[in-house]
């Protein structure tokens, strides 16, 4: 009897997950525990293990469908298994599924792998398509009748468009594949790319754009002289490096938050329309870059709570495993505050967005040696800026600047 892959609840909230990558196609064997596609929560992706070893008879949701808890993925089986039965998933897009009788067979026989379609316009010339290959192709501008194919009857494989890439060949074909989307946007020029949006990119974009649109939003700025988080950083470096942590200008920013917080608790609030939600925690969210992916934003949970050894132990933690795609889906909810660190690009100066349902967020600029006037004497001391963007239903200026003036307070009064 086949074996149903089904959606699993990764963390509480997490109600639905985005097919991202299927690592395994029809046909492919697989074994228990194995890492059978990858899914996209809140901008976490993560691996979804097979539950049991077989054969994929079906897959019934396709890269970049979204699915409820509970709905069918796919089948894993024996070959030959007949899987007619077997109801796909809930709400499944029309031409996204396997017809089941494409995989029913008489006992023994092993059916030919049929991908799912998704309505793509084959070339007479190629046989069939799959979306994978189609997808692929079309990422990097593959001329698809330029590709040999290795797979079932002469059929291309993604492996075989990626090879084809690789050896460079898709530069000097010059031609993009003839499975490109034909609904480019205005102003597209013949030798213009398309870059399709990622999960990822698609999600960042909605939450900046709903946050602009819930949040007044207003910045304040000012700058702290670091010399003294400095001097304090370079005297306990190696005895942190000899517990195994990184002791970064980060775990400073932090502590420093955390302070502000503690001073005006009304910066740790969300807006409702009963009245303001003042939060017993404080749970500080830092903005990891991941590239050209975007961005992710784990969560410190009870940042109050934590000696400046285990924020920087907690930040090392979490900012390497956001970029090795590690993180659960609970590790990036439930965020008070938010910290983006903008400055390790050079960036002197930014606006960052607010991140909902949070009161605020503070961007923290490249660190550089400046000319200031001390006590009416000209010193150099390395400086840095600190932008605060805040819901402006929730603070006015004068509690915003409060607030940032304790963080500058903590960070140059560092003992």
């Amino acid at each position: 009897m086949a074996t149903k892959v089904l959606v699993p609840r990764l963390g509480e909230g997490v109600d639905e997950v985005t097919v991202t990558k299927w690592l395994k196609q029809v046909g492919d064997s697989i074994k228990e525990l194995e890492p059978l596609l990858e899914v996209n929560t809140d901008k976490v992706d993560t691996e979804i293990p097979a539950p049991a070893s077989g054969v994929i008879l079906r897959i019934d949701m396709q890269e970049g469908q979204v699915g409820k808890v509970g709905e069918l993925l796919a089948l894993i089986g024996v070959a030959g298994e007949t899987v007619d039965s077997v109801q796909p998933a809930v709400g499944s897009v029309e031409g996204s599924k396997i017809e089941s009788d494409s995989l029913s067979s008489s006992k023994g026989q092993k059916p030919e792998p049929q991908p799912a379609t998704l309505n793509l316009r084959p070339s007479t010339d190629l046989g069939f398509i799959s979306p994978v290959v189609a997808k692929v192709a079309a990422e990097h501008g593959v001329n698809l009748s330029q590709v040999k194919g290795t797979g079932l009857n002469g059929r291309i494989t993604k492996n075989d468009v990626l090879n084809y890439v690789e050896s460079g060949k898709s530069k000097a074909g010059g031609q993009p594949s003839n499975l490109q989307p034909s609904n480019l946007t205005p102003n597209t020029g013949t030798h213009d790319t398309l870059i399709k949006h990622t999960t990822m990119r698609k999600s960042i974009a909605h939450h900046m754009v709903e946050s602009k649109q819930i949040s007044p939003h207003v910045l304040t700025v000012m700058e702290a002289d670091m010399s003294k988080v400095a001097k304090h950083r370079a005297a306990n470096k190696s005895a942190f490096e000899r517990d195994g942590v990184n002791l970064t200008f980060t775990a400073y920013f932090m502590m420093a938050i955390v302070a502000g917080l503690k001073a005006y608790p009304q910066t740790n609030s969300s807006w409702s329309d009963e009245g303001l939600l003042i939060h017993k925690n404080i749970n500080l969210g830092m903005a990891v870059s991941l590239g050209e992916e975007g961005l992710i934003v784990p969560v410190i949970k009870g940042a109050d709570n934590l000696s400046l050894l285990a924020m920087a132990r907690t930040i090392n933690d979490l900012a390497a495993r956001a970029r090795t795609k590690k993180l659960q889906p609970d590790e990036v909810k439930g965020g008070t505050f938010t910290l983006t660190n903008h400055g390790v690009s050079g960036s002197l100066f930014a606006f960052p967005v607010i991140n909902q349902p949070q009161a605020g967020i503070l961007g923290v600029g490249a660190m550089q040696k400046r000319v200031i006037v001390i006590d009416d004497a000209i010193a150099i001391r390395p400086m840095v800026y600190m932008s605060f963007v805040f819901d402006h239903r929730i603070l006015d200026g004068a509690s915003a600047d409060w607030f940032l003036a304790k963080v500058k307070e903590t960070l140059e009064n560092w003992a």
